[in-house]
């Protein structure tokens, strides 16, 4: 099996630096309905059977144009960004900017219980993601397409090469990134990381 998993496309919130999470149903911005167009139009040759989402329009709006084809499609809240409680939706400011490093930094110490105020660890993030391999492992499709977001991109791959959750930021992801994994004999094996030359 080979799985496509791409970041989607650019919102007005990336643009304006305000933070998303879970809980925030953004749309694509024109940049990202371009990207998403520039994407489709280097892959749409490639035999995709299945298109998975998250529950979020911004991940469904980039994979509109596979889902039209039409591809089965499969939308589920596992793939959804982590949560980021109290700061969805708020302009960084340096107290939230403070607040993440501070997250992240223990999350690099092992503190994976760690959370924003009212969000989601990075345990809770990897046990909805470890639910959404069981099923990708089961699907007898040869080509999937799986469109997603940056941190749970990051937790994803991080699961995938079997590496420590600390290892996360180690992993870089750009508006329509492409990572290409393939699935054979119970492994996973990432071939492309982070691939943006259908921008270019």
């Amino acid at each position: 099996m080979l799985i496509y998993f791409v970041r989607h496309g650019e919102t007005e919130y990336n643009k304006k630096r305000i933070v998303q999470g879970s809980g925030i149903d953004s749309s694509l911005n024109a940049t990202g309905r371009a990207q998403a167009s520039a994407l489709f139009e280097k892959y749409k040759d490639v035999p995709i059977e299945l298109v998975y989402t998250s529950k979020l329009k911004r991940t469904q709006q980039t994979g509109q144009h596979f889902i039209n084809l039409p591809l089965p499609h499969i939308a589920t809240a596992d793939l959804n960004e982590i949560n980021w409680g109290v700061h969805e939706g708020q302009e960084s400011t340096p107290f939230m900017i403070n607040a993440y490093k501070d997250l992240i930094n223990k999350w690099g110490n092992d503190e994976f219980d760690a959370r924003l105020e009212e969000g989601e660890s990075a345990n809770e993030l990897q046990d909805r993601l470890f639910n959404f391999l069981d099923e990708l492992k089961s699907k007898t499709e040869k080509t999937i397409i799986v469109f997603t977001h940056g941190r749970t991109l990051r937790c994803l791959m991080c699961l995938i090469e079997g590496k420590h959750l600390r290892e996360m930021e180690n992993y870089e992801h750009h508006n329509t990134g492409v990572f290409l994994v393939k699935f054979e004999d119970e492994k996973f094996e990432v071939l492309m990381k982070n691939d943006t030359s259908h921008l270019s």
